[in-house]
């Protein structure tokens, strides 16, 4: 297994053996249970489907999804994600997967949704620059020119424009993992990840390694 789901529960800071301060994101990783292990003969392709454990039960589930996990033996679950594996892993449904699957030193990527900001100007949306702030400027917080006039007389798809912020599919990857409580499965990594407080998180094993392994 190289995955898990999470939640974020904050930000705090931590220090070295020297003395130096690291700035951490503690996650609650898990538990998750395995509910479907996919194969190459009846899925064509590896991969594991797993299901964060919460105290809340689920409601109002459907038929087809309620046969879903009972053919796996367990409870229905809010949040499913699936991590690929080798062909040779031998998760099966109901397994469980905690927070030990990962070291110290380990790193991740974590995908997550991004805070939700609203709607936003183009200064705060895409950080630019705004007009003069003297009096009688009357541009201050504008786009500016957003195309030609009669040729092409449109505006291309793609402009930088105000609009929606946040509120969506991020990764941050090659987060090093500082420490792991086994016993409160508790993942601290160093930095930050996506999303408000008590976000669900994926978390699984960085595709690329860390930057200290890189050449």
């Amino acid at each position: 297994m190289n995955g898990i789901l999470g939640k974020k529960l904050g930000m705090t800071q931590i220090f070295d053996d020297d003395g130096t301060v690291v700035p951490v994101t503690v996650v609650k990783a898990g538990p998750c249970l395995v509910v479907q292990r996919k194969t190459g003969e009846t899925d064509g392709y590896e991969a594991v489907q797993v299901g964060l454990v919460e105290q809340k039960p689920l409601r109002g589930v459907t038929s087809p999804m309620r046969g879903h996990f009972a053919k796996a033996g367990v409870a229905p679950m809010r949040r499913l994600v699936e991590f690929g594996v080798a062909a040779e892993d031998e998760a099966k449904a109901g397994d469980e997967v905690k927070a030990t699957i990962f070291e110290v030193d380990d790193y991740v990527d974590v995908v997550g949704t991004s805070k939700g900001k609203g709607f936003q100007g183009v200064i705060r949306r895409h950080g630019f620059g705004g007009g003069r702030a003297t009096h009688g400027s009357m541009f201050h917080r504008a786009p500016g020119s957003i195309g030609q006039a009669s040729d092409p007389s449109r505006v291309f798809p793609g402009l930088k424009a105000p609009g929606q912020m946040g509120s969506k599919r991020a990764t941050t990857k090659n987060l090093k993992v500082v420490k792991v409580d086994e016993e409160r499965d508790l993942l601290y990594l160093r930095g930050s990840v996506p999303g408000p407080r008590d976000g669900v998180l994926a978390i699984q094993k960085a595709k690329r390694g860390g930057f200290e392994d890189r050449t």
